[in-house]
């Protein structure tokens, strides 16, 4: 007897094609040693035959059992960021017996809306989510039927969950205030167009412009640049201008790279500052500066208040302790060739 067409073969087409029961079939794959070995032979390469595969997950849940995953929910797989995030958020959940399961958004809130409701019907244990926006109801842990949920990178908006955060404002007011040291008060400033993080280091920028009394230019400003190649064409129409900016703070790692390359083929001298580190940033022969931080840590900062949830829950169902909201320190790295001095 085989399974039918189209369907996935089970325990009982198994134990119908070794000529036992579902129940034999069934200790015969656990590795029962009540089973002869025999049988267990036959029940095996039945099972082979068939390609039959056990659902762990179905099984676990008729048990009584959780899913034993974790969903970690992101805005941008390409971005080494959130990789690294993924790293982070793997290593605490492995050290727990847990896979995670990750997915992309693409920065959609829609396609986040399906991603999110998708884990809860698969019955994940828990969620991590970098937030795509300021539409967050889909994410409120009462609507996902008591889920705990942990945002990263993003704060909640609207709804009560813990979060993992990086200083944005802080890394930004850090750098800015070393360009305005350095005698800088025309800079650019060219950011994505991320609700949170590029809002918080423009307001970190904002905010040492105003306290050293330099004009802030709207045409210095601009913050819808997802690619290199957008940040470098901005860039450039910035340094063709009669009176260009003689320094940048850049909100992220593609917006840096593009401003690098518009001063690099210019063949300026334009001081550069970015939010976010990338390989190769050492080797560009220019003045460069960047704010840095450990992505892994988040992920794993994000995945303990995850699990803290997950214990708390089993060990006293109802009862929680108050909302944590975590925020990452960051600091600065000078990746400025060191000028040669004369013997």
């Amino acid at each position: 007897m085989a399974a039918s067409e189209g369907s996935a073969p089970t325990l009982r087409d198994v134990g119908a094609l070794a000529k036992v029961s579902t129940m034999t079939a069934s200790r015969a794959l656990r590795g029962d040693p009540k089973v002869s070995a025999q049988t267990t032979a036959r029940v095996r390469a039945a099972a082979a035959e068939l390609n039959y595969r056990r659902n762990e997950l179905a099984r676990g849940l008729r048990l009584g059992r959780t899913s034993g995953m974790v969903g970690l929910v992101v805005t941008n797989l390409a971005n080494p960021f959130y990789s690294q995030l993924a790293l982070g958020v793997e290593a605490v959940a492995a050290s727990r017996g847990m896979k995670v399961v990750v997915s992309n958004t693409a920065d959609r809130v829609e396609r986040e809306c399906e991603v999110v409701d998708d884990l809860a019907a698969r019955r994940v244990d828990g969620i991590i989510v970098v937030p795509a926006g300021l539409e967050q109801g889909h994410l409120d842990p009462s609507y996902l039927k008591d889920i705990p949920v942990v945002l990263a990178a993003r704060p909640p908006v609207g709804i009560t969950a813990d979060c993992a955060l990086l200083d944005d404002f802080g890394g930004a007011r850090q750098a800015t205030a070393q360009l305005v040291a350095d005698g800088h008060n025309r800079i650019g400033f060219l950011g994505p167009p991320a609700a949170w993080t590029s809002a918080e280091r423009l307001r970190g920028f904002r905010t040492v412009l105003e306290g050293a009394g330099i004009a802030l230019e709207d045409a210095l400003v601009s913050c819808e640049q997802r690619d290199i190649a957008t940040a470098e064409r901005v860039a450039g129409n910035m340094l063709d201008q009669p009176d260009p900016p003689t320094a940048f703070f850049c909100a992220n790692s593609r917006n840096t790279m593009g401003v690098c390359r518009a001063v690099k083929r210019r063949g300026l001298r334009t001081a550069v500052f970015g939010f976010d580190d990338f390989e190769m940033a050492d080797m560009l022969d220019m003045s460069l500066r960047i704010v840095t931080y450990d992505p892994e840590a988040l992920g794993r900062q994000a995945a303990e208040q995850l699990f803290q949830r997950l214990d708390e829950k089993r060990a006293v169902p109802g009862k929680a302790a108050a909302i944590a909201r975590v925020i990452l320190p960051t600091s600065i790295v000078d990746y400025t060739p060191a000028v040669p001095t004369a013997d």
